[in-house]
């Protein structure tokens, strides 16, 4: 059970606005483009003010941003935007935005950086293997437990955690520590899925 299963009515709530967005000529490419520019300007500023206070500000983007993920797709489905160049930024912008928003937490004093590389990379890994099942089966994998919207709660809850209680900022180790434990979980359940598809 992942965040992923509710998706279906998170959009539900997201269609009037997606429906005004096409009447205007907004895009799927183009809130895709949103979605990580806006990732790498926070990530940036965080990077170079890493104020634990400042941190507060990943609950509402992350939030927004699982919003913009879902727009664009709402957007390339429903009206007829589908297209190779909206894939690929759609898979490059992700890994892209996971990484503009994680690194910020190594700049912090007290937290590990190599723990939140580590994070970052086995993010990469489980969007690879995601797209390594899509190849074999034709279904892209979105398995968890730890899948790309679990790591935008964990992350945002995370933030209002340091800005809230910075005295307890040990505590991110910890939480990265685990997160490296529920990746490697993530990668090998989605590595499955496609096994699973060929031995039925």
């Amino acid at each position: 059970m992942t965040l992923y299963d509710i998706k279906p009515k998170f959009q539900h709530l997201l269609r009037p606005v997606v429906v005004r967005l096409h009447l205007r000529g907004v895009t799927a490419n183009q809130v895709t483009l949103l979605a990580m520019l806006t990732s790498i300007l926070l990530g940036g500023l965080l990077m170079c003010f890493p104020k634990p206070l400042f941190f507060i500000s990943l609950p509402i983007f992350l939030f927004s941003r699982m919003a913009l993920n879902a727009i664009d797709g709402m957007l390339a489905r429903e009206f007829n935007q589908q297209s190779r160049l909206g894939a690929i930024l759609n898979e490059v912008g992700d890994i892209i935005s996971d990484a503009a928003i994680y690194i910020p937490f190594a700049f912090l004093s007290g937290v590990s950086p190599w723990l939140v590389v580590l994070v970052v990379l086995l993010s990469w890994l489980t969007e690879f293997c995601g797209v390594i099942v899509q190849t074999m089966t034709g279904t892209r994998s979105y398995r968890g437990p730890l899948g790309k919207s679990d790591r935008a709660l964990v992350l945002g809850a995370l933030g209002l955690f340091i800005a809230l209680w910075s005295q307890y900022i040990w505590a991110v180790n910890v939480v990265f520590s685990i997160s490296v434990l529920l990746l490697i979980w993530t990668c090998i359940n989605r590595c499955r899925s496609a096994m699973e598809v060929k031995n039925a």
